[in-house]
């Protein structure tokens, strides 16, 4: 059976007990030229822990763009990147749906057969997996629906196609169903509208045409809390346009519920009653520990107890069980101490931010480095600048080939940060998200124009609640740390958030058992101005707009008072000048990028060795990029490119741009009355003769020069091909 649905500016059609009819439930959906699969398949027995055992995968098919893998193994091997994050944003929309005490093993996979460039995959794939889970004879009763927001034109637009939300402001991925909100994942976009001004000459003695093009980003994309709620709002009409028009079409053909059994809240009431009886007094001590292993250890402690007691005993309570009900005990004890007594397990107010320490350039060798450590979390952030060639290549079926990139940020746990001797092993989902999470917030803040290319590394070295927030915080001080103008400081904290009946309360700055034992992670990232990204996922139901909305303004005020730290911080910075890579991008004339690579490439095969530098050309513009380990080396080369460019006259001294052999050399002292030929906004160009120009800087005009005006001026240096003037 087929079924169409037009919603949210596009067209879905569904075909329904198609394919794969073994399944718990599928369907096949096309939008516009886009395919997908998605499947939802269960196990008929228990898991015996206590949680939820949900896998999703999303997997994308290289032939759905007509495209064979490469690399020396032509099938789909492990996920990239775009696809595990695709997976955890379907997990994260997807798993409050379920039912209390569900723990039949379940998974979702969802396959792109077929790619349309212009199509959102994201949205096509949670809304297939949604539609899927519906249908399923899983007791899922309500159907989630996925947007994605853009920002364009200070309008708000649902569901751009790819090509728009290049064009936009914002990225805004909201889920939700009907009208509750449970998943946001938020970025702010650099936009082709932003003010730009063009760079002051990279070489100003060249002609300041040749530099045309290069731009630099003066301000960045930031939303206030107002225009997030706004475009929350906006999501959620649409949510809830979706989630009924799903439900209308599907209701019919959903299979009846299977019949399953659910795990009870508190699996033996009679243990809980004997722990509140007896040991409420030493679990409140335990819960109000202020170290995190302390914690853990006094509960365990505790468990001990009780099973040794003599009513464990003729009971026949064993201590797994026992562990269990104590630590649901302990979260019901955490969140009655949050919504009734407004104290938190280590003292501190709702909105108090843990106690901050910042050390920036710990690693004497390393471009950049900072020591961020918030409570008992603690991340060492280091940025590494590399060149274009260190960009990261990735390869999407909405692109028509691979695109670089040239800021990354990867975020590492290691188990020892949380006092585990588990083996290291590759960056799983977590990781991935985190470090994406960290990524979109301090992208808004890089200049796009940068020649240089990013890497920021967080190690996490401990680790009790937010790391990817205090990656955020340690990130952009590392990048100030190796001397990267950043546009501002960006920060980043994490928010809570307690539901016990009709009361509710917002909490600031997170700890790992408030995150564990509440009903929400909010995460905002931003600067002083702004939000530049976010994400929030529930665990149970979803959020109205009104609780959103104050949990973001109590964000405001944590993000920033942890940015006044980190301002002090970045004033202290000592710049690691001996370590840092050089590179020089410059301009000349064209056509003569010949005679800088030579014969065969004889003559710039020559200057790498010699200068021990990189050198990438750009035939076209002109464009001359010099990069090397050390700065005088570099410069150096520049020298030596510049004089190629520049031929010398027989019998020394300086001869200027034109090729002229009658030339008399330039001496420092000189004087002449020349004509302004050009005017930049650094200074004025100056004929002086046989053709040759002269540079006079803005510093040293006492008023305003315009094209035609003739000017006294002397020769004040003659360096590097370039001479440069001074009022006479």
């Amino acid at each position: 059976m087929q079924c169409s649905i037009e919603v949210n500016n596009q067209v879905e059609i569904y075909d329904i007990n198609k394919v794969a009819k073994q399944a718990a439930g599928a369907v096949l959906l096309r939008v516009k030229n886009t395919v997908i699969l998605a499947t939802v398949a269960r196990e008929d027995t228990q898991v015996t822990e206590d949680f939820l055992p949900l896998t999703v995968q999303y997997i994308e098919k290289q032939y759905a763009a007509g495209r064979i893998p490469g690399g020396y193994i032509k099938r789909e091997t492990k996920p990239g990147d775009f696809e595990t994050l695709t997976s955890r944003i379907i997990d994260r929309s997807l798993r409050p749906l379920f039912p209390k005490g569900y723990a039949y093993p379940t998974q979702i996979v969802v396959m792109v057969l077929s790619s349309d460039p212009e199509v959102d995959l994201q949205v096509a794939a949670l809304n297939a997996a949604s539609v899927a889970l519906y249908l399923s004879d899983i007791p899922v009763n309500r159907a989630v629906c996925g947007v994605r927001v853009g920002y364009i034109d200070n309008k708000f637009i649902i569901n751009p196609s790819n090509s728009e939300l290049k064009k936009s402001a914002l990225d805004l991925y909201v889920a939700g169903v009907n009208d509750e909100l449970l998943m946001i994942e938020m970025r702010s976009l650099p936009n082709e509208q932003n003010e730009i001004v063009p760079v002051i000459a990279i070489d100003p003695m060249i002609d300041p045409s040749l530099n045309e093009g290069f731009v630099a980003r003066q301000n960045m994309n930031e939303f206030s809390e107002d225009l997030m709620v706004d475009a929350i709002k906006f999501a959620g009409e649409a949510i809830l346009k979706g989630s009924m028009a799903y439900e209308e079409a599907f209701s019919h053909h959903k299979k009846e519920d299977a019949n399953l059994e659910f795990k009870p809240e508190i699996e033996n009431e009679n243990i809980a009653l004997y722990i509140d009886e007896f040991y409420k007094e030493d679990v409140k001590l335990a819960i109000n520990q202020m170290a995190k292993s302390e914690r853990a250890s006094e509960l365990t402690k505790i468990a001990k107890q009780i099973a040794a007691s003599e009513v464990a005993v003729q009971e026949g309570w064993d201590e797994n069980t026992i562990s269990n009900i104590l630590g649901k005990y302990k979260k019901k004890i955490v969140r009655t101490q949050i919504i009734e007594e407004s104290r938190r397990a280590d003292g501190r107010g709702l909105k108090e931010v843990r106690p901050i320490t910042i050390e920036t350039n710990i690693l004497p060798s390393a471009h950049g480095s900072c020591l961020f450590t918030r409570g008992q979390t603690q991340a060492l952030v280091v940025t590494t600048l590399g060149t274009d060639s260190d960009a990261q290549m990735n390869e999407l079926l909405t692109e028509k080939g691979a695109t670089a990139d040239k800021f990354m940020f990867n975020y590492n746990f290691p188990g020892f940060s949380v006092g585990e001797a588990s083996p290291l092993k590759a960056p799983g989902r977590r990781e991935l998200g985190h470090g994406n999470l960290a990524k979109r917030a301090l992208y808004p803040s890089v200049d796009l124009n940068s020649p240089y290319s990013l890497r920021v590394v967080s190690e996490i070295l401990e680790s009790n609640g937010s790391s990817s927030m205090a990656s955020v915080c340690g990130g952009s001080l590392s990048l100030r740390a190796a001397g990267v103008e950043t546009i501002k400081l960006v920060a980043g904290v994490a928010m809570g958030l307690i539901f016990e009946g009709d009361k509710h309360a917002v909490l600031t700055d997170i700890m790992g058992l408030e995150d564990h034992d509440g009903d929400m992670d909010f995460k905002v990232a931003g600067s002083m101005d702004g939000i530049t990204a976010l994400q929030m996922d529930i665990k149970l139901g979803g959020i109205s707009l009104e609780v959103l909305k104050e949990a973001l303004y109590q964000a405001k005020e944590g993000r920033e008072h942890i940015l006044k730290i980190m301002q002090r911080a970045n004033d202290e910075i000592v710049i690691n000048e001996e370590v840092l890579p050089k590179l020089e991008l410059f301009s000349v004339d064209p056509s003569k990028i010949v005679d800088i690579i030579g014969q065969a490439g004889k003559t710039i095969k020559e200057i790498i060795e010699k200068f021990e530098v990189s050198i990438d050309l750009d035939r076209e513009k002109g464009e001359v990029k010099i990069a090397g380990g050390q700065k005088g080396k570099v410069e150096a080369a520049k020298d030596y490119i510049i004089q190629i460019t520049q031929k010398e006259p027989r019998g020394g001294g300086f001869k200027g741009k034109r090729d002229n052999r009658n030339v008399t050399p330039f001496n420092v002292g000189d004087e002449f009355e020349g004509e302004v030929k050009k005017v930049a906004t650094f200074g004025v160009f100056i004929s002086l003769r046989d053709g040759v120009d002269g540079l006079l800087h803005i510093s040293k005009m006492s008023s305003p020069l315009n094209e035609g005006d003739k000017v006294k001026v002397k020769v004040s240096e003659l360096k590097g091909g370039k001479i440069s003037l001074d009022l006479n």
